[in-house]
């Protein structure tokens, strides 16, 4: 298992991402990864690419349909140069309100267009990388046209990792077909990763005739810890926040049916709609929380990770903000009780 570490969600990563990324790779983590939610993914990793020279850097995840894989290939190919081999582009559907009434894309038949997105993807940086001849017609995305002058030309490391995220069956099992990894949502379980996520992404990878290990999973867990009560109690009332948010989702409910909990899904819905947001944590119990949540003291919560996901994930990165400089001796224990 190694241990990654995210871009805080709510804040401008650009005017903090050299000195993030320098903290990250000095404290251990495996990879560095940034999200699309308020800003752009691929900015903070160009700059992190120049202030950095071993730790691992990616999208997690950048939303795919918006843009086109051409776009995406020539954004992804530029930074797998620039960072010597260092980049893994992640993908991401989002869901259908998003992609249609914020993003103004298609989002009819997500998983077959996200498959065919892929393989447009590795047709396009294998012209890149060979003669140049372009000739992809696939059920989605048509790209018949490359001419030397908007052909980047071959790079060291040409086979970039793709990895893409989801809750649901048929995602995990495109991960498994495709790619080289699957970021599973942080709404998760070790029940639900051992008895949905893992056996669909082997299911993929039997019928692509792939090694299910070249299949990572990744997961970002939610966690409650904390150096003295009042701090804890704050991380458990943020964690109930956000199971109940995720929880609230319709396309996440297979993760609550799977622990016999689709019904409390059912009525966060309702209070989503009714925008009660405030009533909504107050319907997630301890036992919840403890389920979806990793709960450990500072120097106790490697072990307890360890215990929850080894054969479960194989890379990990806690669902909290890294601030370098604050706490740094906690990250940097907790790097050296995951990578080793």
């Amino acid at each position: 298992m190694l241990l990654d570490v995210a871009f805080m969600v709510d804040a401008n990563p650009l005017p903090v991402a050299a000195e993030v990324a320098r903290s990250a790779e000095a404290l251990g983590f495996a990879a560095l990864w940034a999200p699309e939610t308020a800003h752009n993914p691929f900015l903070p990793l160009t700059i992190a690419a120049e202030h950095t020279r071993s730790i691992g850097l990616g999208t997690a995840v950048a939303i795919a349909f918006p843009r086109s894989p051409m776009v995406t290939a020539q954004i992804a190919w530029d930074l797998a140069a620039f960072s010597n081999g260092r980049f893994m582009l992640g993908l991401g559907t989002q869901v259908r309100a998003h992609i249609e009434r914020r993003f103004s894309a298609s989002f009819d038949q997500p998983v077959e267009r996200l498959r065919d997105y892929i393989l447009a993807l590795r047709a396009i940086w294998q012209s890149f990388q060979g003669n140049g001849r372009l000739n992809y017609r696939g059920q989605f995305y048509q790209h018949t046209l490359m001419l030397p002058f908007f052909n980047p030309g071959k790079i060291a490391h040409p086979d970039i990792p793709i990895y893409i995220a989801g809750v649901n069956e048929r995602l995990a099992q495109l991960a498994g077909e495709l790619c080289q990894g699957f970021h599973a949502h942080p709404l998760n379980s070790a029940k639900y990763l051992r008895e949905h996520l893992r056996p669909q992404i082997a299911a993929g990878a039997h019928k692509a005739g792939r090694d299910p290990a070249a299949c990572v999973l990744a997961g970002s867990p939610l966690v409650v810890t904390g150096l003295d009560r009042e701090s804890t109690e704050r991380m458990r009332a943020f964690a109930r926040q956000q199971i109940a948010f995720y929880a609230s989702t319709p396309t996440y409910r297979p993760v609550l049916e799977c622990h016999g909990w689709g019904e409390i899904g059912e009525r966060l819905s309702q209070l989503a709609a009714q925008q009660r947001w405030a009533d909504m944590p107050g319907l997630i119990s301890d036992e919840m929380v403890a389920t979806f949540a990793v709960e450990a003291g500072p120097g106790e919560l490697g072990a307890a990770l360890r215990q929850r996901y080894d054969g479960l994930l194989d890379r990990i990165s806690l669902y909290m903000p890294f601030v370098p400089g604050q706490m740094d001796e906690f990250w940097r224990r907790l790097a050296r009780d995951i990578n080793g």
